[in-house]
């Protein structure tokens, strides 16, 4: 402003021009309601789930079917059919006469905490090469909360 008027300096014409020294907002304010609408319009695509919160209950272990194979593996790695303890020759015949059925039974293998993971794939690889391709692993349901 000059000292001896109210009058700011960009509204007297002496002739000399400056350069504008101001920010144009509107083409940011533009910008920024383009980024707001592609926003609104996208968020909603990216909840893939509903959200509901699930009844907490502890369900009853399923009973295995009578055709169904128990196989438990101890810490020593010793294989088990039910409650027999089997040798590995027999164990094979047995998986073989099974996977020869018209409806193969489910494998349910119960290993022990701390069974070598070796032994554990062994028998798991001996079931699915003689046919037994529905395996399942047994644990002990967790205490009720």
């Amino acid at each position: 402003m000059r000292p001896d008027s109210f009058v700011p300096d960009s509204f007297v014409a002496d002739g000399a021009e400056q350069p504008m020294a101001e920010i144009n907002m509107i083409p940011m304010i533009d910008v920024m309601l383009v980024l707001l609408v592609v926003f609104i319009l996208t968020a909603p695509l990216l909840a893939q789930a509903v959200k509901v919160d699930l009844p907490r209950e502890v369900a009853a272990a399923d009973s295995p079917l009578p055709a169904d194979i128990t196989l438990s593996v101890d810490k020593d790695g010793q294989v088990w059919w039910d409650t027999a303890a089997v040798t590995p020759a027999e164990l094979d015949r047995r998986l073989d006469d099974a996977g020869r059925q018209a409806d193969p039974p489910e494998v349910r293998i119960r290993a022990d905490r701390a069974v070598d993971y070796g032994h554990v794939a062994d028998v798991m690889a001996l079931a699915a090469r003689k046919g037994l391709h529905r395996l399942a692993f047994v644990s002990d349901p967790a205490p009720a909360p």
